[in-house]
């Protein structure tokens, strides 16, 4: 009887818990939107004017203009020439640069830092590692580090707590048809998720870099 409870407590608590947590997360946001331009406007308003939410709303339309004004090249210039300036400061430059890399990951422009999604087999064994190719050709770095057949390819750690980026020989690759977003879930849940595409090593694939239709 108990074992039964238990399972189904369980099974609720882990249907409950992503939506608590999407809804809380986004509680925050609106919460903190409108304390902190609520003030400012309910400041520059007559009084009995300002009616409660007018900070959320104005905190969307201000994170909208952000977003457009970031599509200009003037904008973007302006804003790499803040960010650089910003990241001269030593403590700064550690806190920002973190809470960059973890906002990154998530953001839906991430898949235009992955060319592709690629297979790596540990010589010798037959485990295989997704990892995401960062840089095609790795020609310009300095000493030995680099060459043409070299690829710069990047391995997250499962649930985001690090990654590793190895530089491999391109004949050591194979490429997944599997769209970037899903292979990031996939690895970034520990293969819990496996999405809508097809899991790794389903069908075969030409080595890395291969014509498809040789």
């Amino acid at each position: 009887m108990w074992k039964l409870v238990s399972r189904l407590f369980l099974t609720g608590l882990f249907t409950v818990l992503p939506i608590a947590i999407t809804l809380a997360v986004l509680a925050w946001f609106a919460v903190t939107l409108e304390a902190v331009l609520g003030g400012i406007i309910q400041w520059l308003l007559p009084e009995g004017l300002y009616v409660t939410g007018l900070g959320f709303l104005a905190g969307l339309g201000l994170v909208l203009l952000v977003g457009a004004m970031m599509s200009t090249w003037l904008a973007q210039r302006l804003f790499g020439s803040f960010e650089a300036a910003f990241l001269r400061l030593p403590v700064l430059k550690v806190l920002y640069g973190a809470v960059k890399d973890v906002i990154t990951m998530f953001s839906p422009h991430k898949e235009r830092h992955f060319a592709s999604v690629v297979a790596f087999n540990w010589p010798g064994t037959d485990a295989r590692m997704i990892g995401f190719v960062t840089r095609e050709n790795t020609a310009d770095l300095p000493g030995n580090l680099g060459a043409e057949d070299i690829v710069a390819v990047y391995f997250p750690m499962s649930y985001q707590i690090g990654g590793y980026m190895l530089m491999l020989p391109r004949e050591q690759l194979e490429e997944i048809d599997m769209p970037v977003h899903e292979a990031l879930r996939f690895s970034l849940t520990a293969g819990v998720s496996r999405g809508g595409a097809s899991a790794p090593g389903a069908s075969p694939a030409p080595p890395f870099g291969a014509n498809p239709d040789t």
